[in-house]
């Protein structure tokens, strides 16, 4: 089965084989759901989930055979104005998973819930899209209430680009600004009023990446968008995000997500069009 991709504003599916290689979903903005539709990785069986919490790298090694994911991508405005519309918490609080990379394998209704969303993917039946947006509303309310606490925190806020800690944001809000660019450690650390030394310290400790690490993840989603919603060629995507060279872009993009940007933006269009 080939991949089939949907991104739309607020949140992202993504429905794919993995081959006899380990996980390795880098820091990124968006609240993260990896489901195993069918695992040959020991300790996460099929029906299993991991969640990750924006600026959580998520790393599984491989396991003995194919394994068949669905990845669930949900931008924190998603969450927090859900939460808000619904009064479920009170604003200026931060929304966190609670057993964040802790595999879940009991969650009956968020497995079949997710198996739902995998299969509206897969079938693309007339008003498959109205149908995974009503089941993504759901999974969001579901999470909320039950696998989701509220709390107060004087360090982390919700930013233009995520849920981020209130040290880092200026840092992480220019590296989002400029990721089209090469930014030196110097740069990035003038941004967050710090040195390079105690910069690189804090966001290591903080997000567990690298800022470099973090900023070629911001680049490969960036790049993600703008293969699934523009007709640019790959060069000049791979230009766009920073990477002059068509080939250093594409090994870039497979080591990041298992698809090169072609097969990435093939899968992408098969679910736009129907196909």
């Amino acid at each position: 089965m080939t991949s089939r991709i949907l991104i739309e504003s607020d949140f992202s599916i993504e429905r794919r084989l993995l081959a006899l290689r380990s996980i390795d979903a880098p820091a990124q903005p968006d609240y993260l759901i990896v489901h195993f539709l069918e695992s040959r990785i020991p300790n996460l069986p099929s029906g299993a989930s991991l969640m990750a919490n924006p600026n959580q790298t998520i790393r599984i090694a491989p396991g003995g055979g194919h394994s068949e994911l669905l990845l669930v991508r949900l931008a924190p405005a998603l969450l927090v104005e859900t939460s808000s519309r619904l009064r479920m918490c009170r604003a200026g609080l931060s929304l966190l998973f609670r057993e964040p990379l802790t595999p879940m394998t009991g969650d009956a209704k968020l497995r079949a819930t997710l198996n739902e969303i995998a299969s509206e993917l897969e079938g693309g039946d007339a008003g498959w899209r109205e149908v995974i947006r009503s089941l993504v509303n759901q999974l969001t309310v579901y999470l909320l209430r039950t696998h989701i606490d509220a709390r107060r925190s004087d360090e982390i806020e919700l930013s233009r680009v995520g849920i981020v800690d209130r040290r880092l944001r200026r840092a992480i809000e220019f590296m989002s600004d400029n990721c089209g660019r090469e930014l030196s450690l110097a740069e990035i650390a003038r941004a967050a009023y710090l040195s390079e030394f105690h910069f690189a310290r804090l966001f290591k400790k903080i997000t567990g990446a690298t800022p470099h690490s973090y900023l070629a993840s911001l680049r490969i989603e960036r790049a993600r968008r703008l293969l699934a919603e523009s007709d640019l060629p790959i060069a000049e995507v791979g230009a766009e995000v920073g990477y002059a060279s068509q080939s250093h872009f594409t090994k870039i993009f497979r080591e990041a997500t298992g698809v090169t940007p072609k097969a990435f933006r093939d899968a992408a269009i098969r679910t736009v069009t129907g196909r």
